[in-house]
């Protein structure tokens, strides 16, 4: 089953594999009275049904090579623009091209890195370091107890770090793009480190909402990386 979340603004996104996106394109014309135009840029890809609907794909490792598709790439356009109808050949086959991703994903105490050849996780590392929870209580002990656990987080991150460094940032100029999830703090701690700048230079906008990361949650992570996210409107 596709996964599907609430998005800010209204709507919905949708998690599509690049081999159903054809199909799905189809049923969300047939479901919303045709597709009246399809707009192309090099970064993003919006169809408007007959009734109204939106669907939108911000293009997935950008940008969009005006050759991919039939006729020249976009149908009856032939290239960047509006036409008529639906017109996603382009965005069909180049989300299909095979890629080689970075993966970083991070929970306060847990990390998981690797590299995906398509949706096979071909590098990784994983790791888990005590972080306590939160201490209700009060006074001195507390302070000392959330000294501490401040500790623990920032070895943690350390760790997390030392290893995008050396799976990732080693092997930035060999990847076509770095997906990240997790928790977004955690993440803009790791963006400060300099060793992972060309690490986050080729982060898609995109943080996948995970588990805790283990092995199992990264090979998903790789499935999920490679999905497009349509956001319906």
């Amino acid at each position: 089953m596709a996964r599907v979340r609430q998005v800010s603004g209204g709507g919905k996104a949708v998690e599509v594999e690049p081999e159903r996106l054809a199909g799905w394109f189809d049923r969300f014309a047939d479901r919303n009275g045709g597709a009246a135009s399809t707009r192309v840029t090099p970064t993003q890809v919006v169809v408007t049904a007959g009734d109204g609907t939106t669907a939108t794909v911000d293009v997935p490792f950008p940008p969009l090579d005006p050759g991919y598709g039939d006729s020249g790439g976009y149908g009856d356009s032939g290239g960047f623009g509006d036409s008529e109808g639906l017109d996603v050949a382009a965005l069909v086959e180049h989300v299909r091209v095979p890629r080689r991703i970075g993966l970083l994903l991070v929970r306060l105490g847990a990390h998981s890195v690797g590299i995906a050849e398509g949706s096979d996780v071909v590098v990784s590392r994983t790791d888990r370091h005590l972080v306590h929870g939160r201490n209700a209580a009060g006074g001195w002990s507390q302070q000392r107890f959330a000294r501490r656990r401040d500790g623990q987080a920032r070895q943690a991150l350390r760790a997390a770090a030392d290893d995008a460094t050396d799976v990732l940032a080693a092997a930035a100029s060999e990847l076509d793009g770095v997906v990240l999830g997790g928790d977004r703090a955690a993440l803009d701690e790791l963006r400060d480190d300099p060793r992972l700048q060309p690490v986050f230079a080729l982060a898609s906008p995109r943080v996948l909402d995970v588990a805790e990361p283990r092995r199992a949650v990264l090979d998903e992570a790789a499935r999920r990386g490679r999905a497009v996210e349509v956001v319906l409107r």
